[in-house]
């Protein structure tokens, strides 16, 4: 009887692993969605405007704050995000201050 028991809990912990994993991926994974083409370089050339001298570090379409999210490397290392509408119009910017934790403490900009 033990064994039947103990052969039923394996047959359930090993098929909850792909839903454990799912799960996973969608709370904790990064499901944002590049900018790409045209709109790319548009974004970017609105980012690097507003922010100034930088790389485009990272890009995402379908930002909370904004349609476009574009973040630029200033040169001393300090990262901006510059959130821009769909007509890549600057609505803010905030620095990025992550914290060891992980956890961002942007300030407006």
């Amino acid at each position: 009887m033990k064994r039947i028991a103990l052969i039923v809990a394996l047959v359930v912990a090993l098929a909850a692993i792909p839903t454990g994993i799912a799960i996973a991926a969608g709370a904790g994974g990064d499901s944002s969605k590049p900018i790409t083409g045209n709109a790319l370089a548009r974004a970017s050339a609105a980012a690097l405007a507003s922010a100034g001298d930088g790389k485009v570090t990272g890009t995402e379409v379908g930002d909370e704050d904004g349609y476009y999210e574009v973040e630029v490397t200033l040169e001393d290392g300090s990262q901006v995000d510059v959130h821009l509408d769909e007509g890549f119009n600057v609505l803010g910017s905030k620095v990025d201050t992550e914290q060891p934790d992980d956890q961002d403490n942007g300030a407006e900009r």
